[in-house]
């Protein structure tokens, strides 16, 4: 049994599949959040602008 248990932890101690999916996971979930809040933050002021421009025409 122990000899089994050891084979799965040497073959699976050494792959990094997981870990890379869960760091590009982060990644793109922070890009995600940055888009929004830009979003969100430029939004109110574009709005207000393009009123604005609107009423003045």
């Amino acid at each position: 049994m122990l000899k089994f248990v050891a084979k799965l932890q040497t073959r699976f101690a050494n792959r990094e599949e997981g870990a890379t999916a869960v760091e590009y996971g982060l990644m793109v979930a922070l890009i995600a959040i940055v888009i929004i809040a830009a979003v969100v933050l430029l939004g109110n002021n574009l709005s207000s602008l393009f009123n604005k421009a609107a009423t003045s025409i």
